[in-house]
């Protein structure tokens, strides 16, 4: 071989050995890029962890949380908000009964019919709450006040009484069963000069102004309209959770339970307590720097904290927290850091069909990805980390969320336990059967959700007390339970016909 043709191949042994070494780095590089990926997962599973010890840590917390809001108006994250609920409907209640619904940007009017224990009709009007109605509580509530005129006169007229569940799902201080004054808006829904206002004694002021003969015998939130719908159908039901945009629970408390109200009387001995549960907190609850993030980003931040771990306008926000910092420190979605830094882009219902993907090669996360988050091509090891992203997140939200149901269920001596948590001196050999209903749409539409907290809800519980204890779904609490309220509540009905709680 000549000079120059061994030059020739000494230089392509060389470049072959450049583009190999080049190759190789990248790989390395890659692969480290993978591990980091792979190491900010397991952190973030870690720091999710819900084992059973833990979740009796936070259900005895929920329960010291629950007996010091009782106590005392703000000593406690758990405000325990009296509705001066004391009788519940018990499948007895006839008639016809309207109910307004409003909990944000829309409202509903029904108008309900009940008898022979089940609600025999029921008619339903959406509204929207166009943006110049939002200016203060008077044109608000004319505007709800109109709609409502226009089914009664056309189904009833509108010369008969009426008595009108409401149903108003924003925190509301209540003076009567009948009466409250707005604590604040939430929800990113305010309307001018509203707060501090008395929100039923507004919208009757609007219902006269119409000439309706329809005035308001029960304000309610959703939470306590599901309970009583629950009640209706099955008096063994002792509370009502809702798992879904939000979250909040209520339960039947002992009136003589209710320190903060010493001498307080109802004629059942019972109250139903309202208790905002999202804004229940305990150092036992397993928070990572991804929800202090998600927490610096809201307008209410320090609180809601319990709200923002289980609720569905959150688990979206918390994954893509997760997914643009593995973005940041690594290359698994390509350039896609800047796509994934929009605040609340990916929905919950999003992150249930990436869950929810059972296909071969995730078909659905990679249209997902690709239409929603702008990350064109996700190998199938990516798709399965986001997967498992997502896994964690409804893993926590629904353990945790079993763990305040078992919570209410202690704090009234359902768990199983020697006794109530009101140390009342009465123990029980057999735990009683117990319904608590819950809606939403967690619960309801996210089959893995569901399986999550039922399962959590059989560890804490152990599995004979747990088949005691029964979830209800129990839909549009908001709307046919406040009729039923309104029911229990109206003038022209004996008192005592409503069910003892």
């Amino acid at each position: 071989m000549g000079r120059v043709g061994f030059g020739v191949a000494a230089g392509c042994a060389a470049a072959t050995c450049a583009i190999a070494a080049v190759l190789v780095a990248r790989r390395a590089s890659a692969r480290a890029r993978w591990r980091r990926a792979v190491a900010l997962l397991r952190e973030f599973e870690e720091g999710c962890a819900t084992p059973t010890a833990r979740l009796r840590q936070v259900v005895d917390a929920m329960v010291v949380e629950m007996h010091a809001g009782l106590a005392s108006d703000g000593g406690s994250k758990l405000k325990m908000l009296l509705t001066y609920v004391d009788a519940l409907p018990n499948g007895n209640e006839e008639g016809i009964y309207y109910a307004i619904d409003l909990g944000g940007t829309s409202f509903r009017v029904l108008r309900v019919e009940v008898g022979m224990g089940s609600v025999i009709s029921q008619k339903v009007e959406d509204h929207t709450i166009p943006e110049e109605f939002m200016g203060s509580s008077e044109d608000l509530f004319n505007l709800v006040a109109l709609a409502l005129k226009n089914i009664v006169e056309r189904e009833d007229g509108k010369d008969e009484k009426r008595a009108l569940g409401f149903t108003f799902s924003f925190p509301v201080r209540q003076n009567s069963v009948s009466s409250g004054s707005l604590i604040r808006w939430t929800k990113g829904f305010s309307v001018g000069d509203t707060v501090g206002k008395d929100v039923a004694q507004c919208l009757n002021d609007a219902l006269a102004m119409c000439g309706l003969n329809v005035r308001v015998t029960a304000l309610v939130n959703d939470t306590v309209g599901t309970l009583a719908l629950g009640h209706y159908y099955d008096e063994d039901t002792v509370a009502a959770v809702i798992i879904g945009a939000g979250t909040n629970a209520c339960y039947i408390e002992r009136t003589d339970a209710i320190i903060k109200c010493q001498g307080l009387l109802t004629n059942s001995g019972g109250m139903v307590v309202n208790m905002e549960w999202g804004n229940f907190w305990s150092s036992h609850l397993p928070r990572t720097s991804y929800d202090i993030s998600l927490d610096d980003e809201t307008q209410n931040r320090n609180d809601q904290g319990f709200e923002k771990m289980i609720s569905g306008i959150y688990l979206g926000e918390i994954v893509r927290l997760v997914l643009h910092r593995i973005a940041e420190e690594s290359d698994v979605f390509g350039d896609a850091a800047d796509s994934l830094s929009t605040p609340f882009i990916l929905s919950t219902p999003f992150l249930a069909a990436i869950r929810e993907d059972d296909s071969p090669d995730l078909s659905e996360v990679r249209r997902i990805l690709q239409e929603h988050l702008k990350i064109p091509s996700a190998p199938l090891k990516t798709r399965r980390l986001v997967v498992k992203i997502c896994d964690i997140v409804t893993r926590r939200a629904a353990r945790l969320s079993a763990a305040g149901i078992v919570g209410i269920l202690k704090k009234l001596g359902r768990d199983g336990s020697s006794g109530p948590a009101s140390s009342s001196g009465r123990t029980r050999d057999q735990p009683k059967k117990t319904v608590v209903a819950i809606e939403g749409s967690l619960y309801q539409d996210y089959p893995v959700f569901r399986e999550y907290l039922d399962e959590a809800l059989a560890e804490i519980l152990g599995e004979e007390v747990a088949q005691t204890v029964t979830l209800r779904v129990t839909e549009d609490g908001s709307g046919s339970g406040a009729a039923l309220l309104a029911a229990v509540n109206s003038s022209n009905r004996q008192r005592q016909q409503g069910g003892s709680i």
